[in-house]
């Protein structure tokens, strides 16, 4: 049942953090069979584990197809576990620094695709600053909204900070915010009577909620998934 004036936003059977659960159970199990001398473990998890990042980037994009985003960030980690299991598999020699400028296409690609896909999940009649999108690779950027109708975003930060002002934006139920940072930051300044909810998954990273709770019930809420990959992200009044 969803209290009047919020959102059902749907919950996918899998998500990024279910097979992120599931990765580190099997590398438990791994490493027990190691200690045990049943199996060899460590050569398993040295020539295998790009298979990890290649699940949760298929999960994050399943995840895109029933909440409009997130699939740039799930097809950047498959395509870099791909690279690093072809790579301890010796199907391909070359160094990845030789094609650090792959990043560039990379980020030129985010940066098309969040253009043409916000516009896409702003409803229709709803304001410009309703849907945000911010994508800070090897930089820094700064936005804010005062829409009166918050709907969300998605926040990128590659090598660099996002940082988002929604002070003066307002939320009508519910506000979904899906976040990558990979040795980067992302900073989220929000409303005092913004009740926040965290489903972001860190990997050697953070996420911080350091908002004060609402003093009474709030019937505006803000979302904020994805995953941090030794990066930051904090929500703070």
């Amino acid at each position: 049942m969803v209290a009047p004036g919020m959102t059902d936003i749907p919950r996918p059977a899998i998500s990024a953090h279910l097979v992120f659960g599931l990765v580190v159970m099997v590398i438990g199990i791994l490493f027990t069979l190691d200690n045990l001398n049943i199996m060899d473990g460590g050569l398993y998890l040295s020539r295998y584990w790009p298979t990890g990042l290649i699940a949760i980037g298929a999960a994050k994009m399943l995840e895109s197809r029933q909440r409009g985003s997130g699939v740039m960030s799930g097809a950047l980690f498959a395509a870099a576990g791909t690279w690093l299991l072809l790579h301890n598999l010796e199907l391909i020699e070359a160094s990845f620094l030789d094609f650090w400028p792959v990043l560039l296409v990379i980020a030129g690609v985010m940066i098309v695709w969040q253009g043409m896909h916000v516009g896409r999940v702003r409803p229709a009649g709803a304001d410009h600053d309703s849907v945000i999108s911010a994508i800070a690779v090897l930089s820094g950027i700064n936005r804010g909204s005062r829409s009166s109708s918050f709907r969300g975003g998605e926040l990128t930060a590659f090598m660099g900070a996002c940082e988002i002002d929604l002070r003066q934006a307002s939320i009508d139920g519910e506000a979904v915010i899906d976040v990558f940072a990979m040795w980067g930051g992302v900073e989220i300044q929000v409303p005092d009577d913004w009740r926040v909810i965290g489903h972001v998954t860190p990997l050697l990273g953070g996420f911080d909620d350091k908002t004060r709770p609402p003093q009474s019930a709030s019937a505006h809420t803000l979302i904020v998934r994805g995953v941090v990959i030794m990066g930051g992200v904090e929500i703070k009044n």
